[in-house]
């Protein structure tokens, strides 16, 4: 689905409903704050991951490890973005919504998400853990095709009691802030190897597609699939993970694109 494809009216809002739409196409991408390598071979990905963002063609782009800014990366490359790393990767006629998960000593870094749809509201929720992990969700609600849509970015711990308790948190705050009757869209790195937490997240209705060959960490040799899509009110019905050398450089993850039926 491209952007030519939404009927706008003269506010230039979509104007169409649901039944004029096949699917929703959502993607995940944790973008290693748009720096990779060890040492003296680091190396900055983030003019080539903007390309990449757009190859993805997505309704939904949903980032995490985002840099608002960081201090000693704009010292160290001479083409560091002047803009918050989000605003950057947002292609043209998209829309970037960002907020901070983590505080560091050189600056800041969250979860963004990168939307061609109209941005209705945004939030954010502190979801550490632990002092050691800083991590959080972003809310974001778009209207498509004239209805509403939730979109969740999430990026949990890598400690799995940590991992049990965020999802028990995500839980509680769905039931707060989405309303039943809304789909909604959850994404993100949810560093969860084996799918251990699929159970807990289809329980309260979020579900996805389990399709094989779909690993996305370590990038250069995917050994598994730490990035999940779940939906709730749409039904996935594709899943895939670009592949190739100049995916493999550009992060330690793959992205993950799912498309959902709007039926």
């Amino acid at each position: 689905m491209t952007a030519a494809a939404h009927a706008t009216s003269e506010s230039g809002q979509p104007e169409s409903a649901f039944g004029a739409l096949s699917t929703l196409r959502v993607a995940t991408y944790n973008i290693h704050k748009g720096v990779q390598g060890v040492g003296p071979a680091r190396r900055l990905e983030i003019h080539n991951l903007g390309h990449a963002v757009e190859q993805l063609d997505a309704d939904l782009v949903c980032l995490q490890e985002v840099r608002k800014l960081n201090r000693q990366g704009e010292r160290r490359f001479a083409r560091w973005p002047v803009q918050p790393q989000a605003d950057f990767l947002c292609p043209e006629g998209y829309r970037a919504v960002y907020e901070t998960n983590a505080y560091t000593r050189h600056g800041e870094h969250g979860n963004a998400l990168l939307t061609r749809w109209p941005v209705v509201r945004h939030g954010h929720e502190d979801m550490s853990d632990h002092r050691f992990e800083q991590r959080g969700l972003l809310h974001v609600e778009v209207t498509v095709a004239g209805r509403p849509v939730h979109a969740i970015v999430v990026h949990l711990g890598l400690i799995r009691g940590s991992r049990v308790r965020q999802v028990a948190q995500l839980h509680r705050y769905i039931e707060r802030e989405v309303p039943p009757g809304e789909p909604l869209v959850v994404a993100g790195d949810f560093n969860d190897w084996g799918a251990r937490m699929r159970p807990a997240m289809n329980d309260v209705g979020l579900v996805d597609l389990v399709m094989p060959r779909c690993a996305t960490y370590p990038s250069r040799l995917p050994l598994a699939q730490l990035d999940f899509i779940y939906g709730r009110g749409l039904r996935p019905v594709a899943l895939s993970v670009p592949r190739g050398r100049i995916w493999s450089r550009m992060s330690d993850h793959l992205p993950l694109v799912a498309e959902f039926a709007l039926d």
